[in-house]
Order: structure tokens, then C-alpha cells, then sequence
């Protein structure tokens, strides 16, 4: 699986937004567009699984914003979204949340999750 560490490692996917506590509010609570958010730690292998489905959804819609939040870095985002258990994807809609899933989703579930928020 060293090819989905590799994934995280790079992040070099310009469509990705890393969101921290500090550009929380200017990329997702002010975002014109929808945004997709995933919170992962490097530890959890059902994450490593979502992350290239994240990163291709990301590509593939210029009308959604991708963010992806490290549970382990972000502590305060993950305790203020009570994130229990990861991956954990939420679908945000002028600053509100307003779908969640947690675990591994194929691909058209996520689609689905984001067209909803449109």
C-alpha cells in the first residue's frame, strides 16, 4: 500500500485544499462554491483507500471545492465537527454542513453526496 501512503505523502494535487483551523473560515464558511471535506489521519487505511476517489472527484469537478482535514494536525476542526469515527466526509453549503458520511464510499456516493449540495 505504499503506492496510497505516496498519495498522502505528495499532496501536490493542486484541486486539494489542505484546511487547517486557520484558513477554515476563508476556504469552507466563505467558499461561493460547495465544498467537500475529508477528514483522514496517515494511520487510518480505510482513509488511504478514499483519498485517490477524493483527489479524482476533486479533479473532475471545478464546481465543488475538495478540502481534506488531518484529524491528528487539526484537532479543533475535528472536535468542533465531532468527528468519531474516520474517514469522514462533509458536504458544505454556504458555510453550513449539509451532508456527512463516515467510512469508505465508492465513488458515485460521493458524486451523489456533492450534487445534492449544488
Amino acid at each position: 500500500s505504499s503506492a496510497a501512503s505516496d498519495v498522502y505523502k505528495r499532496q501536490t494535487n493542486m484541486a486539494v485544499v489542505t484546511i487547517t483551523k486557520e484558513n477554515f473560515e476563508a476556504e469552507v464558511l466563505h467558499s461561493t462554491k460547495p465544498v467537500l471535506l475529508d477528514f483522514w489521519a496517515t494511520w487510518c487505511g480505510p482513509c488511504r483507500m478514499l483519498s485517490p476517489i477524493v483527489d479524482e472527484v476533486a479533479e473532475e469537478r471545478t464546481d465543488v471545492k475538495v478540502g481534506k482535514v488531518n484529524v491528528d494536525e487539526q484537532m479543533e476542526l475535528a472536535m468542533r465537527f465531532q468527528v468519531s469515527s474516520i474517514p469522514m466526509l462533509v458536504v458544505f453549503k454556504d458555510g453550513k454542513a449539509v451532508a456527512k458520511s463516515m467510512g469508505y464510499r465508492p465513488k458515485s456516493e460521493i458524486a451523489a453526496m456533492v450534487e445534492g449540495a449544488r
